[in-house]
């Protein structure tokens, strides 16, 4: 049973472009136009613009903005910095959306699923927003409502995206961007199916099991759909608010070792990435242990792509350049030059230098808190001054994972020998035994097929 106004329909889409199409082309235009007659351009204006527009939506283009934010050279500086500061966190619909989307999935009757439902939102994202309920065993729960129309605004904010990023390619080529594009667009309309997040809701909890710091919600089949997803309530506080708190530093430890394991034992023993690192997706609790939220957006790496990443923290802790190839060429990076493999090992020996020293230190051992920033400018320049290079689909998550998570380590100021962690998780990596602790997990939890590698 669906909505109207839920229909995947031109007139949403319409409806999308008409709200988005004034900030995304008009601040496009003016950028084209400052370049081609000279005028001065004031980007971070035109940033701020567009971040006030996107702030103000509800739906995946700010999820987006988010992702690009972190991907090096997706966006110019100007917009970046502005667009990173976008948090999904839009004011909730209200209690005549709630009766209707509750309906349309459980029915007249939904009502009677319930002990207790609570018709006051106590969160709201991008995509939908999320009611505390308790079932007639006494089950608390989550649900969390779809937003209407979502499936034409994902096509809408694709549209607008697709016309962002080829404007930024004519004015500045260092990134090529067509398998950026093809990989969001792909995960973006995934996160629009709420039954392929409960699979991998559960494939998280299977591949987290054995992982006392790290807690994951339990979806309840029952009362999940396609566009309603309810799970097992979990207690916790947003990290956000913890850190505004001055934790002290054993507890901030404590909490990044949870994120690290979180993240990165699912990655090197199953070959799968969570794709939103965002502070909004962690609750903390007394013990310093995580809740680890929303999995709408995961990828599924091949072993031997895990295999590269490893060998590629190995090519830069030895430099060595013939092992670092190898490793480009295993991601997929094609048709890369000595000179532009040079201006990539730049950008690995910043993301994989905390690993190579085996002694406790922060994630960034340099104060500049602009230091990632300068990194970042340095490889662009590189890459536009040698051809520029056209990073394969895998690179879009995993970097936004790594920058996002490094990220927080930096806001936690946790100090942690990341070497040990690392090693503890690589050790005895094995290409078959990954594909085969994959298959298995990935069949146990019932994840539909398109995220695999």
């Amino acid at each position: 049973m669906a909505d109207a106004e839920d229909s995947s329909t031109l007139f949403g889409e319409i409806r999308r472009i008409a709200k988005t199409s004034g900030a995304v082309g008009g601040i496009a235009a003016r950028v084209v136009g400052a370049r081609a007659f000279g005028i001065r351009n004031d980007r971070s204006a035109h940033a701020e613009d567009l971040k006030t527009i996107l702030g103000g939506l509800k739906g995946p283009l700010m999820k987006v903005a988010q992702f690009l934010s972190s991907v090096p050279d997706a966006l110019p500086q100007e917009y970046a910095m502005e667009l990173s500061q976008l948090q999904s966190n839009a004011p909730a619909m209200g209690p005549a959306f709630v009766k209707r989307r509750m309906s349309s999935e459980l029915g007249p009757d939904w009502k009677s699923r319930f002990r207790t439902f609570n018709e006051t939102a106590a969160a709201a994202a991008s995509l939908g927003q999320v009611h505390r309920a308790t079932l007639h065993d006494g089950s608390d729960v989550a649900c969390k409502l779809q937003y209407p129309d979502m499936a034409s605004t994902v096509e809408a904010d694709l549209r607008q995206l697709k016309l962002a990023m080829a404007v930024y390619h004519r004015m500045d080529g260092a990134i090529l961007q067509d398998d950026i594009y093809k990989e969001l667009s792909e995960r973006l309309r995934e996160e629009l199916d709420y039954l392929r997040e409960a699979a991998q809701m559960r494939l998280y909890g299977i591949m987290l099991r054995d992982e006392p710091m790290v807690h994951v919600p339990v979806p309840v089949p029952t009362h999940t759909t396609k566009r309603l997803l309810t799970m097992s309530w979990l207690n916790g506080r947003p990290l956000m608010r913890r850190l505004e708190e001055d934790a002290p530093q054993e507890e901030r430890n404590r909490i990044a070792e949870s994120l690290f394991k979180a993240w990165y034992v699912p990655f090197y023993r199953y070959g799968v990435i969570h794709g939103d690192p965002h502070l909004g997706n962690y609750q903390v609790m007394p013990d310093g242990s995580v809740n680890l939220l929303d999995f709408g957006v995961i990828r599924v790496f091949g072993a031997q792509f895990v295999r590269g990443v490893i060998e590629l923290f190995e090519a830069v802790r030895d430099r060595d350049d013939t092992k670092a190839r190898r490793a480009y060429d295993t991601w997929g990076f094609t048709n890369v030059s000595d000179e532009q493999m040079a201006v990539l090992n730049e950008w690995a020996h910043f993301l994989y230098e905390p690993l190579t020293q085996d002694r406790v230190r922060r994630i960034q051992e340099d104060d500049d808190p602009m230091f990632g920033r300068s990194v970042a400018e340095r490889v662009h320049a590189g890459l536009k001054r040698t051809g520029g290079v056209k990073p394969p689909r895998e690179f879009v998550l995993m970097d936004r994972s790594a920058i996002g998570l490094g990220g927080v380590f930096l806001r936690l100021k946790a100090e942690l020998n990341w070497s040990r962690l690392f090693h503890d998780l690589i050790d005895d990596f094995n290409t078959e035994e990954l594909a085969a602790r994959q298959a298995a997990a990935l069949a146990e939890a019932g994840v539909p097929p398109g995220i695999g590698p």
